[in-house]
């Protein structure tokens, strides 16, 4: 009989032939070390090691059972091998019964919906509770590492409380306001005559009754528009107003401050249309900057935890987070562990953007009935007293708690046109349309396909014609910098400057109407041997002196938080003269109009950034936006993906594709992560 020594050595096999991390086997020899010797359940360890970093939460037995290669993504070969020498069970069943009797599992408390199943089999008939902190848990046919496992239930538990969780609002004067903060015209057309329900009106009249809520849609369906009228909402119902303390966030600095400019504009459209009947200026101006996630709940150099928890909560009435398709499992436990209960949370995002890099998909968890609504009979009865707007039959329902709080903004007045035309068809895994799309719409549309490295380079210095872009253009603005004299007055410095800040803003700008997104990092058609050809390229043409690390005109993307220097994963600036030629290159990065700088030396975690991955390109947007496909099909590679690179263009898109097979095989794939969470939201 095989053993686990032997697994072990089979192992480190797969680890030589680069089939598996060297994490995974650490992990083995972790549990092996703690007395755990049987080779299936150290093989359940090493599947669910692997997948974590893949994103999924937790291993679904059912899945592993069912289809073992799409799990673990091997060769057949060395699946059966492995299968066959050390006798794996063929079932779910199998595997739950190796799991469960381990002193080495935690077996929890398994879902409603699954309990009537598993006891007809008596697969739990010795459910154990005896908690002592074991690293693996197994709820139902879920194995999960006990971390993860936590923060799934921190975050079920905390979402249901919230979404159960009455805000006492007058109705009469919701209505009141809402016709006041929407257009009422549209609210009189709104009848059985004409049904087109005004669900932006609806997110605001939804999101004042209960502690939490959630505002999904698309690019251009009007998500901060919407909560910038939910906040004047808040504001004209609160009796003190003046006290209220709101709070912005999102994960990212670039989707932070998109998410304050485009807040502060539409509240000061409205400032202007509601006059003196609301002193909405002054209210807002309280509100401060937007924060990255990590910095309101007060990041720790060194340490996952933070500063504010259940323990030291954070300080705010209302809280509202952009981008939350970015947020991981274990950052959204975070932030509800750190919330206070009257606390009312918004959350706004894409459900059909790419998932967060690292494990969990929370927010398509949360949303995963937002198309058919669900809407109970009480929350339409609310809805038409409140908002006055018509649901459709095909929207009722009583799809649970969390449902009845979240709403889906449908029409796209932004992205009406061939670049939202594309991205439907994406999301629809629908190829035909989408070449249609791509051959019927230039110049706003444009495919290179069979594409060789040349075009592409090309493309990235000179753009293509009809739009926006090619890096040349901010690099001739370089040449502009203004210099600091040798002697000048007080008077002459501070209009320098001025003009000096001016000037980096202007390149800032320049830079960031154009960016390559590639699908990969690796290989010819990856991130890494891109920015190198574009590097080399444009330093032959003469438009960058790239004579060491840091010159000017570099991009660079941070790819690590650094509390110490102010910088945050997924910040990009350019490293730029400053304005005494004999001081030293600083990096400047802009957050709508704020302009902050750090010297280049102090940077010690960045890359090269004329071409990004689509992952990091979240939460920003570009006039033009080049997405760029490997030659090769990869585990990264989904209909996700190519959506959300398509969204980040604002004016035009371009799709670059080596081979058009793979641009296909990329809409028929689907991300799907492994997880409890919607089960945990929606038992009873």
């Amino acid at each position: 009989m095989k053993t686990a020594a032997d697994l072990l050595t089979e192992l480190n096999l797969l680890v030589d032939q680069a089939q598996l991390r060297h994490l995974a086997v650490a992990f083995v020899r972790f549990m092996m070390d703690r007395g755990m010797q049987d080779p299936a359940r150290l093989f359940c360890a090493v599947v669910l090691t692997e997948i974590e970093a893949r994103g999924h939460i937790c291993l679904d037995l059912d899945s592993f059972a069912q289809d073992p290669y799409a799990v673990l993504e091997w060769d057949a070969t060395i699946w059966n091998k492995i299968s066959g020498d050390f006798n794996f069970p063929k079932s779910s069943e199998g595997w739950i019964a190796a799991l469960n009797s381990s002193e080495h599992i935690y077996v929890a408390e398994h879902d409603a919906h699954q309990r009537q199943h598993e006891q007809a089999n008596d697969l739990f008939s010795h459910l154990s509770n005896d908690d002592q902190q074991q690293a693996l848990v197994l709820q139902g046919h879920r194995l999960y590492l006990r971390r993860y496992w936590k923060d799934e239930n921190i975050v079920a538990q905390a979402i249901r409380a919230r979404a159960d969780n009455c805000v006492d609002v007058a109705e009469d004067d919701v209505r009141r306001w809402l016709d006041i903060l929407f257009d009422t015209s549209f609210a009189v057309q709104n009848s059985a005559a004409n049904t087109e329900t005004d669900w932006q009106k609806v997110a605001c009249a939804i999101a004042v009754r209960r502690r939490l809520s959630i505002i999904t849609g698309g690019p251009g369906t009007g998500k901060t528009y919407t909560v910038a009228r939910l906040i004047a909402l808040m504001f004209a119902l609160n009796e003190r107003p003046e006290r209220l303390r709101v709070a912005l966030a999102a994960p990212t600095g670039k989707a932070a401050a998109r998410l304050k400019q485009s807040i502060d504009n539409a509240l000061q459209e409205l400032a202007r249309k509601l006059g003196n009947s609301l002193p909405l200026q002054e209210l807002t101006l309280r509100m401060g900057a937007a924060r990255t996630l990590h910095s309101l709940l007060g990041a720790r150099p060194d340490t996952r935890h933070f500063r504010h928890h259940a323990g030291n909560p954070l300080d705010v009435d209302i809280l509202v987070v952009d981008e939350a398709s970015m947020i991981h499992l274990e950052m959204m436990a975070s932030l509800l562990d750190a919330l206070p209960a009257n606390t009312i949370l918004v959350l706004l995002g894409d459900k059909d953007q790419l998932a967060s890099v690292e494990a969990g998909a929370v927010l398509g968890d949360l949303c995963g009935n937002a198309e058919a609504g669900g809407y109970s009979d009480p929350s339409i009865a609310y809805i038409q007293r409140t908002a006055g707007q018509f649901i459709a039959p095909e929207f009722y329902g009583h799809a649970g708690v969390i449902s009845q709080q979240t709403v889906m903004l449908r029409k796209s007045r932004r992205f009406n046109g061939p670049i939202g035309a594309l991205a439907n068809a994406v999301n629809d895994g629908d190829a035909d349309a989408a070449n249609t799309c791509l051959r019927t719409s230039g110049p706003i549309l444009h495919w290179i396909d069979h594409a060789k490295p040349a075009q592409l380079i090309n493309l990235a210095l000179e753009g293509r014609a009809g739009t926006e872009g090619g890096y040349k253009a901010y690099l001739e603005l370089l040449k502009n910098c203004p210099v600091q004299a040798t002697t000048q007055s007080q008077d002459q410095q501070s209009d320098l400057e001025h003009k000096f800040k001016e000037w980096v803003i202007a390149v800032l700008r320049a830079f960031d109407t154009f960016r390559i997104l590639c699908a990969v990092k690796e290989g010819d058609w990856g991130v890494n041997n891109l920015n190198v050809a574009i590097e080399q390229s444009l330093h032959g043409q003469g438009l960058i002196k790239r004579d060491s690390e840091w010159y000017a005109g570099r991009p660079v993307m941070v790819t690590r938080n650094d509390y110490n220097a102010g910088v945050f994963n997924g910040d990009i600036g350019l490293a730029l003269p400053d304005v005494d030629p004999d001081k030293s290159i600083r990096v400047y990065f802009l957050d709508g109009d704020n302009l902050r700088s750090i010297l280049a030396s102090r940077l010690r975690y960045v890359e090269t950034a004329y071409a990004m991955t689509v992952h990091k390109s979240q939460g920003s947007e570009f006039a033009h936006t080049v997405l760029v496909l490997p030659q090769d099909m990869s585990p990264v590679l989904t209909r996700e993906l190519v959506y959300t690179g398509i969204t980040r263009a604002r004016t035009h898109f371009t799709l670059v594709s080596p081979v058009n097979q793979i641009w296909k095989n990329a809409l028929s794939v689907r991300t799907l992560r492994a997880s409890g969470l919607m089960v945990a939201l929606h038992s009873e």
